[in-house]
């Protein structure tokens, strides 16, 4: 005869926030087990009691979680049978203890209330704010763990009768569901003017969109701050918020109701389907056809891809419904929709996202022409997530602040990421925990959104660092905070190569504890000997590295005012190649006082960034002369090869030397000879991607290791990622991307943070 037991069990990883006490409250009374279950610091807490087999059976069942739930570790104890617990399982207050248990992200609206939504028979028929355990803000909303009501910024609205008792009914989805709450009781939308003036309408959605297709720009409040909103095939709406922004030429991003929607604009596979669909709702950038290309010409100018979205909050979904008509039930959301919205991030150019609504008003004054807000507190800034081929560009909303799994335990880190599209990463034993992107710190506004970031992510995950982690930059916002940070609390601060830290953070996911070789391209890093990096080939072994290669050099003339003039490349390279009689030729009078630069060497420091590299060759194609954001010659560059096609790499186009000095500059030369556009770009890509492979193939003759890290920002070229990536794999190598965070600088910090818990043990 099976005898009665009781076990303790302990959950760790993202259990609180996702129905996880009602999911197991429910296996237990259908099993007729006694005992409880609670939330504490460090995740889910149960004692269950009951015969052998049965507990067997629910210790099974465990296992397979709630949809938004993840299990990172399952630990089980047996304790002696309580004899006053008969067979009553209960959800008790939460306990206390040191804080260990992981945030959940920000998740789309699920599909149960979709249908509520939308069916006018419910009492939640059209409210904004409707949500359940498997849906709705969690991040954004919490101030602290445990993740109950009180610690978050629901705290102020008090449930009525009605949603009391969903919240108390172990047999409702929306028990213990923190945000729940109904049009008696929860938060409201108001349509404010230009000035934050309430506008007394019948219904806000109504007016909005209204207001939209009429070709007005609003701001709306969503869950990790406000968007800048304006109706995508009306040029003239798209022109203003362009001027009204100050972003001449940065891709906008579009919502559609559905894919479906979306179809006539972008190619979508299976994979980036499933990518728009899922509960994280990302941006994804596609593939655009030649009808976007043509009709939404403002939105994505001379690129090739087009960020698109679907709704993931109840006001999104209200729009299109309102744009559809008010249709009953869900059928029509399985139906193509005209409606096409532009969804940028809220802010003035450069400075990060607004949140609040007196910050709104303050800092979108002069852009947006109304708000469309509500009263529920945004704790914690979260821009879009934006993917592209399932690679991040940018790891925000629905992913942060998702744990990543170390290779092993170490001491708590924090560290504070670079200059450029900054986060902030801490660490708490095998867990490293990334802020939301926080952007360039290259104003005030930024620079305090940074230190909001260090407190909120401390004060949430109630972390106190043992160790500081920043770029070996001296002066970056970052590194400065960093150093203020460690001499006031007497920890030591760990400066890390910017490029050891790009590769440092791909080996830090994949969990790669062997050497490997690194190959960092990006736009700019201070490298080791004081020079300005950019296109290195590396060994790294944990907390050390050695820099094996790198590309040739080219003058910067002006310093960094070359990154955004990559005219001024062009006319480096043509100084190089001893064609200066065609300087002026082909760049007029303004080049005349940087040849005399390049001729006395003064304010050209060298380089061997690749991401210049790409600027070069965009400027000696014709391309693009002068960048209105980062990275946008190059962009286009891509954009152009991908619409010419395959191209056979130049046969002379780059020279390797035994001391691992890789020269591209036999393929600038042929791009100066006048190349035609499409054909030299497609090139370019080609002959770097066979350069690089064989430089690697050198290295790895060299250090008998045939395994790689791709990092830095230039990996974001899908095109030259592919091609570099499926001729090593050809010939035996071992390929290893960044996947759960940028290979951009918004990986630094992760990067940063693994150097120094490995050099803690060193």
């Amino acid at each position: 005869m099976a005898a009665l037991q009781r076990r303790a069990i302990r959950i760790r990883g993202q259990v609180q926030g996702v129905g996880f006490r009602p999911f197991v409250y429910r296996l237990a009374t259908r099993r007729g087990l006694g005992g409880f279950v609670r939330n504490d610091g460090a995740g889910v807490e149960i004692e269950v009691q009951g015969l052998s087999p049965v507990l067997d059976d629910f210790l099974q069942a465990l296992r397979q979680p709630p949809p938004l739930a993840r299990i990172d570790a399952l630990l089980v104890k047996n304790l002696p049978p309580d004899p006053q617990d008969g067979r009553t399982f209960t959800i008790t207050p939460s306990g206390g203890g040191a804080v260990s248990a992981d945030i959940t992200p920000d998740s789309a609206i699920c599909a149960p209330c979709l249908a509520e939504l939308f069916d006018p028979g419910d009492r939640r028929y059209r409210y904004p704010f409707i949500n359940c355990t498997d849906c709705g803000p969690r991040y954004t909303i919490t101030a602290t763990l445990p993740y109950d009501r009180p610690n978050t910024s629901m705290a102020g609205f008090d449930l009525c009768p009605a949603c009391a008792r969903e919240y108390r009914d172990p047999g409702d989805r929306r028990f213990h569901a923190q945000p729940n709450a109904c049009p008696a009781c929860g938060p409201r939308l108001t349509l404010r003017d230009a000035s934050g003036q309430p506008v007394e309408v019948a219904d806000a959605i109504t007016a909005a969109l209204e207001r939209l297709l009429l070709g007005e720009i609003l701001a709306i409040k969503g869950l990790g701050g406000f968007h800048l909103v304006c109706d995508a095939r009306n040029a003239a709406a798209v022109i203003r918020l362009r001027q009204r922004k100050r972003r001449d030429a940065k891709p906008f991003a579009v919502m559609a109701a559905n894919t479906g929607s979306l179809a006539a604009w972008v190619e979508i596979g299976e994979t980036e389907r499933r990518l728009l669909e899922s509960p994280q709702r990302p941006i994804v950038l596609l593939r655009q056809l030649p009808k976007s290309e043509h009709c939404l010409a403002g939105i994505a100018p001379g690129l090739a891809h087009l960020g698109v979205m679907l709704p993931y909050t109840p006001p999104h979904y209200l729009l299109f419904h309102e744009a559809a008509g008010r249709p009953a039930g869900t059928a029509w959301l399985q139906q193509p929709q005209p409606l096409l919205l532009v969804m940028t991030s809220a802010n003035p150019g450069g400075e990060p996202l607004v949140i609040g609504d007196g910050e709104a008003v303050r800092r979108l004054g002069g852009i947006a022409d109304g708000f469309l807000s509500h009263d529920r507190a945004i704790l914690a800034r979260c821009d879009d997530s934006v993917l592209m081929e399932g690679a991040f560009v940018r790891r925000a909303r629905g992913y942060t602040p998702q744990a990543i799994r170390l290779p092993h335990s170490g001491p708590a880190v924090l560290a504070l990421g670079g200059f450029l599209k900054n986060t902030v990463c801490l660490t708490r034993d095998d867990r490293a925990y990334l802020s939301s992107h926080i952007g360039s710190l290259d104003n005030a506004e930024t620079c305090r959104a940074l230190d909001e970031a260090v407190e909120h992510l401390q004060t949430i995950l109630k972390i106190t660092p043992a160790r500081v982690a920043c770029d070996l930059h001296p002066d970056f916002p970052s590194s400065r905070l960093a150093t203020a940070y460690a001499a006031e609390r007497k920890l030591p601060c760990i400066a890390v190569q910017h490029h050891h830290a790009h590769i440092a953070a791909v080996m830090a996911e994949h969990g790669l504890q062997e050497p490997v070789l690194g190959l960092a391209l990006d736009g700019v890093g201070l490298g080791a000997d004081g020079g300005i990096w950019g296109g290195e080939l590396l060994w790294v072994d944990g907390a050390h590295f050695e820099r094996l290669g790198h590309l040739r050099p080219l003058p910067l003339p002006g310093g960094d005012r070359a990154a955004r003039e990559p005219w001024r490349l062009a006319v480096a390279v043509l100084h190089e190649l001893g064609r200066n009689d065609e300087i002026s030729r082909r760049f007029g009078t303004r080049a005349t006082l940087i040849q005399q630069m390049l001729d006395k060497g003064i304010n050209t420091p060298g380089t061997s960034s690749a991401g210049r590299l790409f600027d070069a060759a965009a400027a000696l194609l014709g391309v693009r002369e002068t960048n209105a954001y980062e990275g946008q010659a190059a962009m286009e560059l891509e954009a152009l090869a991908c619409r010419y096609g395959p191209a056979t790499p130049l046969a002379d186009g780059f020279h390797l030397s035994d001391d691992g000095l890789l020269d591209l500059l036999p393929s600038l030369a042929w791009l100066a000879h006048g190349a035609a556009t499409g054909h030299g770009a497609a090139c370019f890509h080609a002959t770097l991607a066979r350069a690089l492979g064989e430089w690697l193939a050198w290295a790895g003759r060299k250090s008998g290791i045939r395994q790689v890290a791709f990092g830095g920002g230039c990996f974001l070229n899908r095109l030259l990622t592919t091609h570099l990536r499926a001729y090593l794999e050809k010939t035996g190598w071992r390929v290893f991307t960044a996947a759960q965070t940028p290979p951009n600088d918004g990986g630094l910090s992760l990067g940063q943070a693994w150097v120094a818990i490995l050099a803690a043990s060193a």
